[in-house]
């Protein structure tokens, strides 16, 4: 029983490079889940205000959009692995200008949004070229367990980020949290380095606004993709009350509760990764990135209803449990269905549609709080949830009905596919055939 469930490995074993930037990414993102709750805290420090809080998500919104889709469009067409050191360098940079900034007697509010401003604009152009690399290192049956295997990782980060955060704010202040944060790159940088370069197809096309276009018109054009982003984005948007975590911590303990907060959403999710093996039978990829929405409004719904922490807690794992599930089902239909010659507008697409939701989640929460009360909040936030997953999906019929062995079927080429040249000389990787597939 355990073997239908236990998450495969395989991955890491088979593909030296995948292994590399999971390894060495995971240490990064796990600074970067400190510098998530230490920027929220010192914002809430200095304002006394949710509303605040809010507000660094509308400007991390804000950078996010000026930079994302052409950001895709030069992942299709230069080497995306130098895109990504570039932009780990930037991140570097900037997390010792909250550094430096958080140790100051007197540290700046402005300062401190201006940083989360580039931190969101650099993540945002690494985004779409990090998330095209996988693809193209690993095989195309691979991919469901390499999916797992990032969600687990990721969600271990999130887990543990956190709440590494609240104990280094409350044992040395945000400087310390900021300072771990900028030697955890070191880790990306050594694992980026000694991997192979990553060029793009030979009749890729220089950047421009009709590449921008020609990517866009593609996700109209597949319901499958657009209930991806839209679910998402609402369940987001009406059901991730993060801007209200640390108003609640400082009634129940402090920047240790913050941290247990923040983490417990990412335990549920850990939880959920390590026995997604069931997930490989499961084919109607749509339906189930809807059912996990609707689960995680739940889950919020009843976080925020909850009299007590220790209640609300069990409501908040599952939420996090179910978000990961729709995160590795829309994963999936992103990496089989898009042709690679796109994935890289297509991930700018995607970073657009998991980042504005729990970006401007804030500023509805902080609204909603004005007039409902925090609790009242959060629970109207959960019900909203699930009545706009059921909704999405009933306007994008092609989403419900989205089965991957109908796609495989009607996509021969994309089946059998072989992105990893291992006959490649000096690194380079041969275009995907999927990259072929027509743009209808």
């Amino acid at each position: 029983m355990f073997r239908a469930i236990a998450i495969d490995l395989s991955p890491l074993r088979k593909y030296p490079d995948v292994r590399r930037l999971y390894i060495g990414g995971s240490v990064s993102f796990l600074g970067s889940m400190v510098t998530s709750v230490a920027v929220p805290y010192q914002v809430y420090k200095i304002t006394k205000s949710s509303l605040m809080v809010g507000v660094i998500g509308v400007v991390e919104i804000a950078a996010i959009l000026g930079v994302a889709f052409i950001a895709g469009a030069i992942a299709d067409a230069v080497d995306r692995r130098r895109v990504v050191i570039i932009t780990e360098l930037v991140l570097m940079a900037t997390s010792a200008g909250l550094l430096v900034n958080g140790v100051m007697p007197h540290p700046s509010l402005l300062a401190v949004f201006v940083l989360a401003f580039f931190l969101a604009g650099a993540d945002a152009f690494q985004r779409p070229s990090l998330d095209a690399m996988i693809p193209r290192l690993i095989e195309p049956a691979d991919l469901p367990a390499s999916q797992a295997i990032e969600n687990v990782l990721s969600n271990t980060g999130m887990l543990v980020g956190p709440a590494l955060g609240g104990v280094l704010i409350a044992a040395g202040g945000v400087g310390t949290a900021y300072g771990v944060d900028f030697v955890s790159f070191v880790a990306s940088l050594v694992a980026l380095a000694s991997m192979k370069a990553m060029p793009p197809p030979e009749d890729a096309e220089r950047p421009s606004l009709a590449r921008i276009k020609e990517g866009l018109a593609y996700a109209r054009s597949r319901q499958e993709l657009m209930g991806t982003y839209l679910v998402d984005m609402a369940a987001m948007f009406f059901g991730m009350p993060l801007a209200l975590f640390p108003a609640f911590a400082s009634r129940l303990g402090g920047p240790a509760i913050l941290g247990v907060l923040y983490a417990t959403p990412a335990l549920g999710s850990l939880i959920a990764s390590l026995t997604s093996g069931w997930t490989t039978r499961i084919h109607h990829h749509g339906r189930a990135v809807m059912f996990a929405a609707m689960v995680w409004g739940a889950g919020i719904a009843g976080f925020a209803a909850a009299p007590t922490l220790w209640l609300a807690l069990p409501s908040l794992a599952i939420a996090g449990g179910a978000d990961m599930i729709s995160g590795l089902f829309r994963g999936l239909i992103w990496n089989i269905t898009i042709p690679d010659s796109l994935r890289g507008r297509l991930a700018s697409i995607e970073l657009i549609s998991y980042s504005s939701g729990p970006s401007l989640a804030g500023i509805e929460s902080g609204v909603a709080v004005s007039l409902v009360g925090t609790r009242g909040s959060g629970v109207s936030g959960g019900f909203l949830c699930i009545l706009a997953a059921g909704a999405l999906t009933l306007a994008l019929p092609g989403f419900w009905t989205y089965d991957v062995r109908r796609w495989r079927e009607q996509h021969p080429e994309a089946v059998a596919a072989e992105p990893v040249d291992r006959h490649a000389e000096a690194g380079r990787i041969t275009p995907d055939p999927v990259a072929e597939v027509e743009l209808s």
